[in-house]
């Protein structure tokens, strides 16, 4: 691994070039340095350098640049419209709240900089004259695919207790493993996200979830998971006793998380879907376990979770409908398919069908290919039933309440009750949705 692949843009190098004009030592730094060497296309560019926030205030007053952190040493300059933060080398003072430093302390060497921060891979700085500074070995831990903390790890957890969901997004996000001492410290720490805020805590997690090594930080590192969701610790271990699975119910959940699109809804959804079976588990007179209403029941403590978590309504409301309809058969008949896509919606229905694929890879081999059939069939109809002059809800008929009324039927009930009548029949095939058929089908209809 080089630094040939770092390729500063130009409006995060003019930044770097006017400090060093003015005699200042400044540094790309972070995640884009990491980036870079990973062949990804950084997102945002920051600087560090020994230059005092109100020196860089100074450096740039001819452009527009935001107080983003001064206390903290950082500013935001806008370079060609583009944001670059700009902090000065520092080393940070107690961490009373294990988030934030009670005080930071301005310092003159970017090596004393760059031990403070997080990860080692993270903690690496480059400057396109003096090349790169890696005092703490994170290129070595790039090419051996590995999360370490800079230093000893549980100074640096407990400096930051959001850092423990950081290592496992970045291991998550790259596929990584992560170092035995940072991962026995993540273990031993795992209480301070008690004192992470909710909506920090909830975005590191479905960072976690949509990363590519979702699988193995869930099943390495169930112990902080039941730190955040305390729901999930029945799940450990719970043995299903079906020939449906091979797995126990968390290890079938996190496959299941892994086998979604890498989408944050889904793989909540998945994250949750079975979280209600312990506690639905029955178990028959010849040893077969079996979970009846577990989808309600998981759906109502996925609301209850992600109601706690903060999430946005929608997806919160989402994520609840897909656990609630993920063992859901798919109705086979064309009436049936039809009412099935009015009550959830075209969206929701193409969603489930994710849901039921990673459900079912996460399970025994038993009927996988009665399964797989059944879901092409399914696919086939609603194929079928798309290229149709469909209609799933009312809106989707070809006459409204307008029309009514126009011919004299009231609003009201009388108006409510015609409508779910040519509905009923249109999705039967009893009736076709044209509006010549289905105005005198209303004539017919009308009191």
């Amino acid at each position: 691994m080089n630094t040939t692949g770092i390729h500063i843009p130009e409006y995060a190098l003019k930044v770097v070039q006017r400090l060093e004009q003015l005699g200042y030592e400044a540094y790309v730094v972070g995640g884009c340095v990491r980036d870079s060497l990973l062949g990804i296309t950084p997102k945002d560019w920051d600087v560090c350098t020994n230059a005092t926030p109100r020196e860089v205030l100074a450096a740039f007053r001819r452009q527009p640049v935001i107080k983003t952190g001064l206390q903290h040493g950082t500013v935001t300059v806008m370079s060609d419209h583009e944001p670059v933060e700009v902090t000065t080398f520092r080393i940070d003072g107690e961490y009373t709240d294990n988030r934030h430093p009670d005080r930071v302390v301005f310092v003159s060497r970017v090596e004393e900089d760059l031990a403070r921060r997080d990860f080692t891979i993270n903690a690496m700085a480059y400057n396109p004259t003096r090349g790169l500074v890696d005092a703490f070995g994170g290129q070595e831990d790039l090419a051996a695919g590995l999360i370490r903390c800079v230093g000893e790890p549980d100074d640096r957890f407990n400096e930051d207790g959001l850092r423990i969901m950081r290592a496992l997004r970045f291991a998550a996000r790259f596929d990584f493993g992560i170092e035995n001492e940072t991962a026995f410290s993540i273990r031993r720490n795992r209480h301070l996200l008690a004192n992470v805020s909710v909506e920090r805590i909830y975005k590191e997690l479905k960072g976690i979830l949509v990363g590519k090594g979702a699988l193995s930080m869930l099943l390495a590192f169930p112990d902080v998971m039941a730190i955040i969701i305390p729901e999930l610790a029945p799940t450990f271990g719970f043995s299903q006793n079906t020939p449906y699975h091979r797995y126990d119910v968390w290890t079938h959940t996190a496959y299941a998380v892994q086998a979604a699109p890498a989408n944050e809804t889904l793989r909540l959804a998945m994250l949750l879907h079975d979280i209600g079976k312990p506690s639905t588990y029955t178990e028959g007179e010849d040893g077969i376990g079996h979970f009846h209403g577990h989808p309600e029941v998981s759906a109502e403590m996925a609301r209850t979770i992600l109601t706690r978590l903060k999430s946005d309504n929608a997806t919160l409301n989402r994520v609840v409908t897909l656990v609630r309809e993920h063992d859901h058969v798919f109705p086979t008949t064309r009436a049936g398919m039809r009412r099935y896509i009015g009550k959830l919606g075209e969206d929701v229905i193409e969603q489930l069908f994710y849901i039921k694929r990673a459900d079912h890879a996460a399970q025994s081999d038993y009927e996988q290919e009665h399964k797989s059939a059944t879901l092409r069939q399914a696919t086939l109809l609603i194929d079928e039933l798309m290229e149709e002059e469909h209609a799933f809800t009312i809106k989707d008929l070809h006459i409204n309440g307008r029309t009514l009324m126009a011919m004299g039927v009231p609003a009201g009930p009388e108006l409510g009750r015609i409508l779910k009548t040519l509905l009923d029949e249109v999705q039967e095939d009893r009736l076709a949705n044209a509006e010549a058929e289905l105005t005198a089908r209303a004539r017919e209809l009308m009191p």
